[in-house]
């Protein structure tokens, strides 16, 4: 009986840098080589493999759109070949597939299905951030999107500070990049002023900014130019 096949997870880039710097070379001539994808947009996906480079013409690469419509029977649909062997590739709009990407669900499902998921290295703005931010690296939360409406912003945030405060825990949240300056207002207005805040903007671009002071600090300097740019926001409750 011939093995199942495999069900590849390639980050793609988070910006304008050459794959060369947020991609190893093998996992480049791997995903050069593969004729199937799954993509949350498809676009984003062509424009990825005609960066790095495909054995196959781009316009012969099947990719699959990963969007709210996709349900498990369509993704199993999508996955069925790999019974046979082979090989699929899945990737994000940026960074890692399936980490705060809805790859997971394509991942759950392979695993259900007892197809072999194999993860590649690349950029994830989460570990990135947390890597640059000087914050605890060994007790972290990511919590993804916080509330958009400002109060229940506010009391999310002052919740996460009491967790971060009893757990010794460095809080990481994400926000949509033009709601960016709106979240940095209220972390300034929702922390202790000792409770210290990284930004972490435009990762592995040219763009790239990551700096860490307290809230205090933040206060009383210029606000720094974060909107419609991607941002990774972390924070751990001074004692």
């Amino acid at each position: 009986m011939k093995s199942a096949g495999t069900l590849h997870l390639i980050p793609v880039g988070m910006g304008e840098a050459a794959p060369a710097i947020w991609l190893p070379q093998a996992v480049q001539e791997l995903a050069g080589r593969l004729t199937t994808y799954i993509a949350e947009n498809a676009k984003t996906a062509r424009t990825f493999l005609k960066l790095i480079g495909t054995t196959t013409p781009l316009q012969d690469i099947t990719i699959h759109t990963l969007d709210n419509k996709a349900d498990v029977k369509q993704m199993q649909s999508w996955l069925k070949p790999l019974l046979a062997g082979g090989e699929i590739g899945l990737v994000s709009e940026a960074g890692c597939p399936a980490v705060a990407d809805p790859g997971a669900k394509v991942v759950a499902v392979a695993h259900t299905m007892g197809i072999r998921v194999i993860p590649w290295v690349g950029p994830s703005s989460i570990l990135l951030s947390l890597m640059a931010s000087g914050l605890d690296g060994q007790r972290f939360a990511f919590h993804g999107y916080a509330p958009v409406e400002p109060s229940a912003r506010a009391k999310q945030l002052k919740t996460w500070e009491i967790d971060s405060l009893r757990n010794e825990q460095t809080q990481i949240l994400i926000e949509t990049p033009y709601r960016n300056d709106a979240m940095f207002d209220t972390l300034k207005q929702a922390l202790k002023g000792n409770t210290r805040l990284c930004i972490a903007r435009s990762l592995t671009t040219h763009d790239e900014l990551v700096q860490t002071r307290t809230v205090s600090e933040w206060k009383a300097l210029p606000v720094p130019d974060l909107s419609k740019k991607p941002t990774i926001f972390l924070f751990l409750a001074g004692r």
